[in-house]
């Protein structure tokens, strides 16, 4: 029998017993369903456990009771028949407009049924901070973690705009057999034995040991991980270096990319076309990101396109979702412990759907706050595109190539 035809069972039948005869029909469906009995007819019956217990001895001892019968309604009155206004005083407590009230002792824990209960007995109502969990259920209160859904970009007036333009040329190119590349920097890793989140296998009691703080190993430092995922192919490459995440840093990565992979499967490619964030070293303000894309149309004789996804939607770029996470899953419960550490936890990432990844070392140094003055920029040949061009712009080979 289950909870639907029981709950059935005693609605049709509630109007027709009284207190006593109710709970004893209760205790003898739980007897008949063994074990689980008590707790399955304690909710369909809207019965407690108690009263069930003693509706079970009641038929155990098998003697007629002779005992006075109560009426319906009768008992102790609910907190809520008792203090009407008990769950309005506890929506004030746990209200998001209270939090930010200086006078109000709960603005910081108001997630605590304890703290809840001794603030209501301050006020009058006095009950045990398991009643108050079962008020706040019965209000539809859950505990809950804070959600990633407000996104600075989502009021951009044509944030789906740039999206759809993004993926219909994607589409272009990859139908003309043209690489399209999602490229973005993951971000720093401390090279040692630090703790990395996650957890692996390991014999009980014996987990890999790290360093009790994260101070940085100046003689290791940290990597820095660019990334350069291919969307036609499902292959990423990951650039790995040691000293700033600049935009010089940035195009080198795509640099190596295409002398390593690119060039060997898109050996007729006339046009590159490059999906990055709008901030960070290929950020859609930075000059010097420029500059380096036109050194390397000019070096590699292609065309570079460049579409900028609107500020605060980094999470849609594909490199986030199809390398970056594969790869940070790969190394979890890992302790980074030397650069070609990292390397190798990189290069071994892959996928059921047939992610391919290779990763190397940089070493070059790449100083910050390099300016490139408007004359430079006045070299480069650089064409806006009519829709947000300051998004969508493309570098074309120069004749002669700009000694810079």
């Amino acid at each position: 029998m289950d909870m639907v035809t029981l709950q059935d069972k005693y609605a049709k039948l509630r109007p027709h017993l009284n207190e006593r005869t109710r709970r004893l029909l209760a205790a003898a469906d739980a007897e008949a369903l063994g074990r689980g009995g008590v707790a399955l007819v304690a909710r369909a019956a809207n019965l407690s456990r108690p009263t069930l217990y003693k509706a079970l001895a009641e038929l155990k001892d098998g003697k007629p009771n002779p005992e006075r019968v109560r009426r319906e309604g009768g008992g102790r009155k609910t907190l809520v028949e008792k203090h009407p206004d008990l769950d309005a005083a506890l929506e004030r407590l746990v209200s998001p407009t209270s939090r930010g009230d200086p006078m109000n002792p709960l603005r910081w824990t108001i997630k605590s049924t304890r703290q809840l209960a001794r603030e209501l007995a301050r006020q009058g109502y006095h009950l045990s901070h398991p009643v108050v969990a079962g008020r706040l259920a019965a209000l539809h209160y859950s505990l809950q973690a804070n959600a990633k859904a407000l996104e600075e970009g989502s009021n951009h007036v044509d944030r789906n705009a740039q999206f759809e333009h993004i993926n219909a040329l994607a589409a272009q190119c990859l139908a003309q057999g043209q690489p399209v590349i999602s490229v973005d920097a993951k971000k720093k890793e401390l090279v040692g034995l630090y703790k990395n989140s996650g957890r692996e296998w390991h014999r009980q009691g014996q987990p890999e040991k790290v360093k009790v703080h994260d101070f940085i190993d100046e003689s290791l430092g940290k990597a820095v991980p660019y990334g350069v995922y291919d969307l036609g192919l499902n292959q990423g490459w990951v650039n790995v270096g040691r000293d700033h995440d600049t935009a010089v840093f940035a195009v080198e990565s795509i640099r190596r990319w295409w002398y390593a992979m690119g060039q060997t499967v898109y050996p007729h490619a006339q046009r590159l076309l490059i999906c990055a964030d709008g901030g960070g070293s290929n950020g859609s303000r930075v000059r010097l990101w420029k500059r380096e894309l036109q050194q390397l149309s000019d070096e590699l004789n292609l065309t570079v396109s460049v579409c900028h996804y609107p500020p605060g939607t980094s999470k849609w770029n594909k490199i986030e979702h199809r390398l970056f996470s594969f790869i940070s899953q790969n190394w979890r419960g890992k302790p980074l412990a030397s650069h070609q550490a990292v390397i190798e936890l990189i290069a071994s990432t892959t996928t059921r759907t047939g992610l391919k990844v290779r990763a190397q070392a940089d070493l070059n140094k790449y100083p910050p706050k390099i300016k490139v003055t408007k004359q430079e920029m006045a070299t480069l040949n650089l064409e806006r595109d009519t829709f947000h061009g300051e998004w969508n712009y493309t570098l074309k080979p120069r004749a002669t190539a700009v000694q810079m």
